[in-house]
């Protein structure tokens, strides 16, 4: 089993890196952007014995506790077999 983890910053906080993508975006003349977040991105093996609920109770856990800063960043994840 995966796990897909995306941690981006919250939309409260300045995103320095997305602003200047975003920017020399523009500057090269591409017009379908209206944005740009950066993050990171985990990929989980899960032992196989984990159970679906199981195994999406973990990764919430391990990516509020240990992946993410709660304080600035925010995450989503997918589970898949």
């Amino acid at each position: 089993m995966k796990a897909h983890v995306y941690v981006t910053l919250k939309r409260t906080v300045l995103d320095a890196q997305g602003k200047t993508v975003a920017d020399a975006l523009r500057r090269m003349q591409y017009r379908g952007v209206a944005d740009v977040r950066q993050g990171k991105y985990f990929l989980l093996t899960l032992d196989d014995g984990l159970e679906q609920v199981a195994a999406r109770a973990e990764v919430e856990r391990i990516a509020r506790d240990v992946l993410t800063n709660p304080v600035i960043e925010e995450f989503t994840f997918k589970v898949e077999p």
